[in-house]
């Protein structure tokens, strides 16, 4: 009773305590925090358009949210969801360009999704058996692998993949476009929100599913809590080391569906820049719950555009501390509570 006190409060304390901060910085321009909120929800979700800005976004951030909760469950920290995702993005991208163009929508979409899920996981496959084979630390080796997989995807797209003149690969064949929800079920006119989202809804399901309700997610987490105990067990530790990055490394190689199948259509430059960094704030704010991932990257996802819509009020970088103080105060609150 007492431990799920402590991951409720934690999260609520945190965000309430930097929507203060970031009230008394509102301040500091001249400008009334209420004001500012109350434009902020009003653009968001309180319009039809806002709130599917907001789903977009959220989309990503929970499948790169994943990519680091996963991997924490046997007490690995991977920072490499920024790589991870872009290897995915510029596969997918390729895959969608060579693919026949009379390819049907649900092969072609299988293709591209599969071919990110491959590429993000054999990046996080590769740090895991860094870790494994020469103790190479995952923190270190993700962070090496983030610039490894930048300076190759600048190569290919300028090298190999990009039209001229551009710096933007050509558009993916039409049955590889995921179809947007405003043209299904006619909600979130005209923004990018698509039906990716519902592969991140899944995603987070199954993940739950694996980690809690079989036999694979208990001894990860068991390797994660006692690895020491879980070896005198007979459970392969360095197996479910590769296997928690591997999936991880897929959680975000399938975001960049989101953003190459759903919403360009293609794969330029800066892209994906900064969803796995921001997946790792998301990750802690759930406490690297399946789960509550979904909640966590809901509020990421709003402070993230709806910094955006007040840009002409205050600083959008107000909203990005935000998102910073949130994650100290989830570690600070955490420590202490703890230490009570």
């Amino acid at each position: 009773m007492r431990n799920s006190f402590f991951k409720l409060a934690v999260p609520v304390l945190a965000v309430v305590a930097a929507l203060l901060i970031s009230a008394l910085l509102i301040m500091a321009t001249g400008r009334n925090p209420l004001m500012i909120y109350q434009k902020m929800f009003s653009m968001t979700f309180g319009s039809d358009y806002g709130t599917g800005q907001i789903v977009f976004r959220t989309t990503s951030l929970i499948l790169t949210g994943l990519a680091v909760a996963i991997p924490f469950k046997v007490k690995l920290f991977n920072i490499g969801g920024e790589g991870q995702v872009l290897a995915g993005a510029v596969t997918a991208a390729t895959v969608g360009i060579v693919l026949p163009s009379e390819t049907p929508p649900l092969i072609a979409i299988t293709l591209c999704s599969l071919s990110a899920m491959i590429a993000g996981g054999f990046v996080g496959l590769f740090a895991g058996w860094l870790k494994v084979r020469f103790g190479v630390n995952e923190v270190i080796s993700t962070i090496m692998l983030n610039f490894i997989v930048q300076a190759l995807a600048g190569y290919l797209l300028t090298w190999h993949l990009a039209v001229p003149s551009t710096v933007h690969t050509p558009e993916i064949i039409r049955s590889a476009q995921l179809p947007m929800f405003d043209s299904i079920i006619g909600i979130w006119q005209k923004s990018p929100a698509n039906i990716s989202t519902l592969f991140a809804l899944a995603a987070c399901l199954a993940s739950w599913v694996m980690i809690f309700k079989t036999i694979t997610g208990y001894e990860m987490r068991a390797v994660g809590l006692q690895p020491e105990a879980a070896d005198y067990a007979g459970i392969n530790a360095n197996a479910h080391l590769m296997k928690a990055m591997a999936i991880g490394g897929a959680m975000a190689g399938l975001a960049s569906t989101n953003l190459v199948l759903g919403y360009k259509h293609f794969y330029e430059a800066g892209l994906t820049s900064g969803i796995g960094f921001i997946g790792i704030a998301v990750a802690l704010l759930a406490f690297a719950h399946p789960l509550w991932l979904v909640a966590s990257a809901l509020l990421f996802g709003f402070l993230e555009y709806g910094g955006l819509t007040v840009n002409a009020y205050v600083p959008k970088d107000i909203f990005m501390m935000v998102q910073a103080v949130t994650i100290l105060m989830i570690l600070v609150l955490t420590k202490a509570m703890r230490g009570s």
